[in-house]
């Protein structure tokens, strides 16, 4: 088990901002992250961004990499069909995997063991070696089936933590409410931080 890495998809669900902000956090924090984004992703990224993110792993890498000022290595992007990464096998597992945002499709395709690509694989892995993995599903209203998926996973482990934030911190802008959302997955990973105040807190 590779217990310093954690492992970050984001698929083609609105929200790509939620996905982008953890990804600063866990670099900013000296984690190790291995990083998947799917095609859909990358066309949200062009829609809802002012990113010109490149389309290659390699490419991609080199880019968040310079964007968040991550140190040589810490941060590794892998292709959809990548099969030899480390991700795609319970035996270099990272401790930890998060789909941020996690579209409705690539739910279904983990609560069904689809594995048809590296991200889906990943979480099955996860699954299987019975690891932490956290979906953050972004869709309204939510289906019957959608709702069968996650209460598969719930059941399996599996933490599923809707973009739902909070208000009672009173968030003045769009990236407070981000914010509020992922202070919540990093609360679930066990790693510190600083980025709103906590219920029962004074304000600062």
């Amino acid at each position: 088990m590779n217990d310093n890495t954690l492992s970050l998809a984001i698929t083609g669900a609105s929200g790509v901002q939620y996905g982008l902000r953890l990804l600063q956090c866990l670099l900013e924090g000296k984690q190790r992250v291995y990083l998947m984004v799917s095609k859909a992703a990358q066309v949200v990224l062009a829609t809802e961004t002012d990113l010109n993110v490149p389309g290659s792993p390699q490419e991609m890498q080199a880019f968040f990499s310079a964007h968040f000022n991550a140190a040589p290595g810490q941060l590794e992007v892998f292709g959809r069909e990548q099969w030899m990464a480390p991700v795609a096998s319970g035996s270099n597992a990272p401790r930890a995997m998060v789909v941020c945002p996690c579209s409705t499709g690539t739910l279904s395709a983990i609560a069904t063991g689809a594995s048809n690509n590296l991200i889906e694989r990943a979480a099955d892995v996860m699954l299987k070696e019975r690891r932490q993995l956290i979906l953050l599903p972004r869709e309204m209203p939510l289906s019957a089936i959608h709702l069968e998926h996650m209460h598969r996973l719930a059941l399996m482990g599996v933490t599923i933590m809707p973009a739902s934030p909070g208000f009672y911190h009173r968030p003045q802008s769009v990236e407070q409410m981000v914010d509020f959302v992922v202070a919540r997955l990093l609360d679930h990973l066990g790693l510190e931080h600083q980025l709103l105040t906590r219920w029962g807190e004074e304000r600062g």
